[in-house]
């Protein structure tokens, strides 16, 4: 991977200072560029996050940090307006066209563009006419946008999410985001700030805080992102934690436009040991003083498949454990500088996964005795050894450790399932939410219609298709009911002059009807072709124009 990482970077320490050709992005300045993020399941790419940045480095900055100004957020970051979402969807197009599907662009709107009430609606017509799915873009948004417009903030976001678009909640943590903006507006993710994440090695508080944001937002069905990840062991505690994905320069810096084209011929991915349920390379390590007793134990347990790192001291192992996952470790005990048990002491804090053996031809019964217990040894061997039953026990050692791996990773898949029950959990309600908004919308205007039938100055009646009077306004039942209900009544009984006007109309949809001494219009309309009630409605006219009066039909 790093081959392919380098040398874009330098790629764009060197773009950088150029004048902009790009003539879809306003005056000369100024640059886009795509973060890619990967997915931590399959280890592959996931989607880009378009930014846009200064051409030329700030004032002061050295050379070699202004292909890393993007992921370490220096004050040239720039917002993206609406003429450069034009470009951004352009680029998706064309990725698209060129056989690029299912991967992601997150853009982040600004507080500007959050306040036009027309942002969905630009948002729609620009993801229409780049001929793009919705569910390919995500917008991020900060908690300023919520606390800055409360008011409108929770329609603008629930009109965006209308669209299909991804809703991500950015910078989460830095700020004063808290558990009731993710319950109440309709966001699909979270990115933890940079902040935490660069801060995951050295503050155990950082590591305390990032993991309760990555349990709270999987715990609400929310896929978690995490900003600025420049380290395999930040990578490796996302991992355990399942956070989903991951963006930073450990997986690629910002790349011009056409550098991400080229990430996708290149297949970048991140290595299988930082891919979740992956299985690793069973690692050895070997702590000895003698270097002869470092060849014969090689030598001997090569054969057996393993990836055997060597030390000639505590002080190597640890530093040999600092850089690699290891499965099991084979210890000596009297050494210069630091015993066996002491290492072992140290590895246990550093790596409290691996299964620790010391092998040794002296026995310091206490000291031993007091690491057994302690749980910093898992067995200790005797020199001289006999190789195959030396063999068998470090065997026994990995499939003591295999085991452990086992349900580590049964128990990441339990709760990996039960994230994704909440994530469907979560979007059900909100598909339930809408249904109900959208029952509450029509009844509301179906009430309105009523009303406006129930006053009409005409006689407007609906017939089902069993002839069943099923609604009679005002008018129909001063000219009909004589002072009882029409409803349910049989038509033909109830006006049968009415009723033999329109079907003796000869096809036509018009007849006339005389009531009570006048003449009225009688109009019919067919129910069932644009709607599911079958039927007809009837609206009568005078041609007199006077007042409607009783009628009995003989």
């Amino acid at each position: 991977m790093r081959e392919i990482i380098d040398p874009i970077t330098a790629q764009v320490e060197q773009v950088l200072p150029v004048e902009a050709d790009d003539a879809s992005l306003v005056g000369n300045s100024i640059q886009l560029y795509y973060q890619p993020f990967a997915d931590l399941q399959s280890g592959s790419l996931a989607g880009f996050e378009a930014c846009v940045a200064l051409r030329q480095p700030a004032s002061g900055m050295a050379p070699e940090a202004a292909g890393a100004m993007v992921d370490d957020d220096f004050p040239v970051l720039l917002d993206i307006d609406d003429s450069i979402l034009t470009s951004i969807f352009q680029h998706a197009r064309d990725w698209k066209s060129q056989g690029f599907e299912g991967v992601r662009i997150a853009i982040s709107i600004s507080l500007q563009q959050f306040c036009d009430p027309r942002l969905a609606d630009k948002i729609g017509a620009a993801l229409a006419a780049a001929e793009l799915d919705s569910k390919s873009l995500c917008l991020q948004f900060t908690e300023n946008h919520l606390v800055e417009h409360a008011l409108s903030a929770e329609a603008t976001l629930r009109r965006l999410r209308a669209l299909g678009v991804c809703l991500v909640l950015d910078h989460f943590g830095a700020g004063f985001a808290s558990l009731s903006y993710l319950r109440r507006y309709p966001f699909d993710a979270v990115k933890i700030d940079r902040s935490f994440i660069q801060a995951l090695d050295a503050d155990a508080d950082a590591a305390a805080t990032t993991q309760a944001i990555i349990s709270m937002a999987r715990s609400l069905g929310l896929c978690v992102q995490a900003a600025g990840v420049s380290t395999e062991d930040q990578c490796k505690f996302l991992l355990r934690n399942l956070c989903d994905e991951v963006q930073g320069m450990l997986f690629s810096p910002p790349l011009l436009p056409e550098q991400a084209t080229a990430l996708f011929q290149q297949k970048l991915a991140l290595p299988e040991h930082l891919q979740r349920f992956s299985k690793p390379l069973r690692t050895l390590l070997l702590v000895d003083d003698e270097a002869n007793i470092l060849t014969a134990l090689k030598r001997l347990l090569r054969r057996d498949g393993y990836r055997i790192l060597q030390a000639g001291g505590g002080e190597e192992g640890l530093e040999l454990l600092m850089e690699n996952d290891v499965d099991v470790i084979v210890s000596d005990q009297r050494m210069p500088g630091m015993t066996g048990v002491e290492f072992l002491r140290e590895a246990k804090k550093l790596r409290p996964d691996t299964v620790r053996i010391v092998l040794s031809g002296y026995t310091e019964l206490q000291s031993i005795t007091d690491a057994i217990n302690e749980g910093a040894i898992y067995k200790f061997l005797t020199k001289p050894w006999d190789d195959e039953i030396l063999r068998g026990h470090i065997e026994g050692a990995f499939k003591h450790k295999e085991m452990a791996d086992e349900n580590h990773r049964l128990h990441l898949e339990v709760q990996q399932a039960n994230y994704e029950m909440a994530a469907a959990n979560r979007r059900l309600e909100e598909v339930l939410n809408q249904q109900r908004q959208q029952i509450a919308s029509d009844e509301a205007s179906l009430d309105v219609v009523r009303n406006i039938l129930q006053w009409m100055p005409l006689a407007v009646i609906g017939i089902d298709d069993q002839d069943l009077v099923v609604f009679a306004n005002a008018a129909a039942q001063d000219l009909f009911g004589q002072g009882a209900a029409m409803l349910g009544d049989d038509a033909n009984h109830l006006m049968p002059g009415v009723i033999s006007a329109v079907n003796d109309a000869d096809g036509e949809r018009t007849g006339i009807a005389e009531l009570g001494g006048s003449r009225y219009v009688v109009l019919e309309h067919a129910m069932g072709t644009a709607s599911e009630p079958r039927g007809r409605i009837l609206i009568l006219t005078s041609l007199e124009g006077g007042a409607h009066g009783d009628w009995n039909d003989q």
